[in-house]
């Protein structure tokens, strides 16, 4: 059977993820965009499971701040997403305090600062087991739970880094693994076209402080590469995310977002 067209007429109704249980992965920073995604959700009235990977007092102290804030219940567990094991007792927890998933946002990855001659094997299988497997990991555990329910929202986060090969640093690993991800986010969609939706977002230069270590005029650089002139903040992606978990994007699937400032335009 297709998935339905949603009951709901207004936008407002349509954006609204009140009552709906979402999953955030990587939600243990600050500012990132896995804090962001979640926040973006929150205010939309979701009820939140984040997971962190070793920043527990971050995912803690997220999980406070979002349930304090929006008053929504908030819950962070550890989970190593490039461990199957560990994700499938991830989702099975989620789902025994929650109830339910209604959308999972695949959010947690891991950067590359080498090509891969100067990179050891070791670095290329952490990065594709972290950013590709493990989204992968992500997807099966809850697909399973989404077919049994015959609904569910997959959202991804790919990267802008998918499409092209950034300059002039060297990250291949990641690269691959993006594009990865985003062809992942088509394969999935058509596989799971009678009852769950799967879509993904690339981000392009985000203010994170992910790339704090980089030199200056490597950043200098890359702004004069963006049309915009700036890197984004997390925050700027929020929307997309809200969007394609709620019920306003209903005929969205297979669709990935790209919020890069223009500059994949060049």
């Amino acid at each position: 059977m297709p998935i339905e067209v949603p009951k709901a007429d207004s936008l407002h109704d349509l954006f609204s993820l009140k009552g709906k249980v979402v999953v955030v992965t990587g939600a243990s920073g600050p500012i990132g965009i896995g804090i962001e995604a979640a926040r973006g959700c929150a205010e939309m009235g979701a009820d939140l499971a984040i997971s962190y990977s070793s920043r527990a007092k971050g995912g803690e102290d997220n999980a406070k701040e979002l349930s304090e804030k929006y008053g929504i219940k908030c819950k962070a567990y550890k989970c190593q997403v490039g461990d199957w094991d560990n994700v499938q007792a991830f989702v099975n927890d989620v789902i025994k305090d929650f109830g339910r998933i209604d959308v999972f946002i695949a959010n947690a990855g891991k950067t590359a600062d080498n090509g891969i001659l100067d990179a050891s094997v070791d670095d290329w299988r952490e990065v594709i087991n972290t950013d590709l497997t493990g989204t992968f990991y992500c997807a099966k555990a809850v697909g399973h739970h989404f077919r049994e329910r015959k609904t569910g929202s997959l959202v991804i986060t790919a990267s802008m880094s998918g499409h092209i090969a950034n300059f002039p640093q060297e990250q291949t690993s990641y690269n691959v693994a993006k594009a990865g991800c985003i062809h992942l986010t088509k394969s999935l969609a058509n596989e799971w076209r009678d009852f769950a939706r799967v879509n993904c977002v690339s981000p392009g230069y985000i203010d994170t402080g992910l790339s704090d270590f980089v030199d200056q005029k490597i950043q200098d650089l890359w702004k004069s590469m963006i049309p915009m002139g700036r890197d984004a903040k997390a925050k700027e992606l929020k929307g997309a995310y809200v969007y394609l978990a709620s019920d306003a994007s209903s005929y969205t699937t297979g669709t990935d977002i790209v919020i890069d400032g223009g500059y994949t335009t060049r």
